[in-house]
């Protein structure tokens, strides 16, 4: 993905309950313009030209660093676009890149840009006048800030044209330190921040360090309800599992994470990593229900080319991509015996070898794995190694299934409506109360997947303000989707989970690729069902 195609709403999130607004859990903060025009002024008239220059230089060098550092690992194919920088201006407010010139010439430039709507020209036009020299500062602090991030070099760019002096556009030239020669000192003094890297990452790490601090702080317990980090709570012993997962993101042990199908086992995953140490490196994730034991074991240890038909090409395995970061492998309860063995070997020697090769390779990765089966019961019944259960298990999260946590129910589907309508461009109020009743009253089976299936549905087929009940789907409307049993809750857990999945099954019309989509469920899953089921296509 190029960074000219990055989706705002992909990125940015706007918590007014919370007064935040975050860049990729970075917290933002949007100026008026001609607030930054006054404060330049005052800077200006209090300091002078000098000094204002040197703090507005600064403070856009540090805004291009943090961006490049942050940016390099949410969006890292938008990261190595050249144009990243001009296009983040563009998204940013700031300004309008319409000439970007990589440049290789004998002047040893690496980059030329030339720039439209500058707020910095504007504001300072409109608040001091005219000027006899450029008047980008914070700008070109940014993007020298943003490519010395980048190339992990010292950067500089220098604004020969201004708009701000009356030029028609705005021009930069950006080289690397060492090929500017004498032509960089006067420009020097404005950039002191640039040779005190260490000093942006030592703030950095404190930042970091106060982070950690203020979401450990959110997660003690308190008496109102609670919303920590995309889980929306009311519920004790969720907001307990939640505090234990905050505790345990501390240390390297492995975590078995359990709980029926939809209920959040990869998202408590992932906030297990983010605060974790680890949390800087690479979270890989892989359904091991999903693929073949052969495909399986090239996906997770990687392959040597030639080592099968198809191996046209060396390849590391998600072992070696999740290098100094987390592994998570979903449906861990579904891999073969001699997978087991494979797997096992490789926790306890940390080293993993590739398909076709006679060596190994070191690896170091934390392992979070998710079921919905007992795995201790697997165990007891012979299917599921001892050795490796316990090698795995070393803390054991089970969350609770939604029907567990009734007073969760409306605060979630609230939630998620506020998302859709975000999405989808509506503005829904809300639910009508006997739809909330509704809602209520539904066992769930499918947990928080099932939930923002139909409120998606109920967004998208919305004529009014308010969500009806003609706006909703027929397994919470009239009980035609799903037996009248399942809605009178009479039926075991493991019964209701056979009268869903062959419900959906029956619904997608025997199409099992939409019944999978459906129920986010791997292939090697939905067959083993179908099987216990005796279900043969025509039942």
């Amino acid at each position: 993905m190029l960074s000219s195609e990055i989706n705002p709403r992909e990125f940015l999130d706007f918590l007014p309950d919370e007064g935040l607004i975050k860049f990729k859990d970075q917290r933002m903060v949007l100026f008026d313009a001609v607030a930054l025009g006054l404060l330049r002024k005052e800077l200006i008239d209090q300091f002078g030209t000098f000094v204002a220059r040197c703090i507005l230089t600064r403070f856009g060098y540090a805004h291009g660093w943090r961006t490049g550092q942050i940016l390099s690992n949410e969006f890292p194919e938008a990261y190595m676009d050249p144009q990243s920088g001009s296009n983040l201006h563009m998204l940013f407010g700031i300004t309008k890149t319409f000439a970007f010139k990589p440049r290789s010439g004998g002047d040893n430039a690496l980059l030329e840009v030339h720039w439209h709507n500058s707020y910095e020209a504007e504001q300072h036009q409109l608040s001091i006048g005219e000027s006899d020299d450029p008047v980008c500062w914070t700008l070109t602090g940014f993007a020298s800030g943003f490519e010395s991030w980048k190339h992990n070099r010292e950067v500089y760019f220098i604004e020969d044209m201004c708009t701000g002096k009356g030029d028609p556009y705005c021009r930069v030239i950006g080289k690397f330190k060492e090929d500017w020669g004498e032509e960089l000192e006067p420009h020097k003094p404005f950039f002191s921040m640039a040779s005190s890297d260490s000093l942006l990452k030592e703030l950095t790490k404190r930042l970091e360090l106060t982070q950690r601090a203020l979401r450990a702080r959110q997660t003690e317990p308190n008496d109102q309800p609670q919303t920590v980090e995309g889980f929306i709570t009311q519920n004790r012993e969720m907001t307990r599992l939640i505090q234990l997962a905050a505790r345990v993101a501390k240390v390297d042990s492995s975590v078995v994470v359990s709980g029926e199908s939809g209920v959040g086992k990869e998202r408590l995953s992932r906030f297990i990593h983010e605060r974790s140490n680890r949390s800087a490196k690479p979270f890989v994730a892989i359904n091991c229900g999903a693929l073949t034991e052969t495909l399986l074991e090239s996906e997770l240890f990687g392959h040597k080319r030639g080592a099968f038909t198809g191996a046209d090409r060396d390849r590391a395995g998600l072992f070696e991509e999740a290098h100094l970061g987390t592994l998570f492998l979903d449906e861990i309860g579904e891999i073969s015996p001699a997978m087991q063995l494979k797997l096992l070997r490789t926790l306890q020697e940390q080293e993993v070898r590739r398909v076709g090769e006679n060596h190994s390779r070191k690896v170091d990765v934390r392992i979070i794995a998710a079921t919905n089966r007992n795995l201790e019961q697997e165990v007891a019944e012979g299917r599921f190694r001892a050795d490796l259960y316990y090698r795995l298990c070393v803390v054991e999260l089970k969350i609770p299934s939604l029907r567990e946590r009734h007073e969760d129910i409306l605060p979630l589907a609230r939630s998620i409506l506020e998302n859709k309508n975000r999405q989808m461009g509506r503005s829904i109020r809300g639910f009508s109360k006997k739809v909330t009743r509704i809602l209520e009253n539904h066992s769930w089976p499918g947990n928080i997947r099932e939930m923002q299936n139909v409120v998606e549905y109920c967004t998208a087929l919305c004529h009014g303000r308010e969500i009806t009940t003609e706006d909703l789907p027929p397994s919470l409307n009239a009980p035609m989707g799903l037996p009248q049993r399942i809605a009178a809750h009479a039926l075991s857990l493991e019964e209701m989970e056979r009268e869903y999945i062959l419900s959906v099954v029956r619904a997608c019309k025997g199409n099992k690729a939409q019944a999978m989509k459906i129920l986010s469920i791997g292939k090697a899953t939905l067959y083993r069902k179908l099987k216990e089921y005796g279900w043969d296509g025509a039942s």
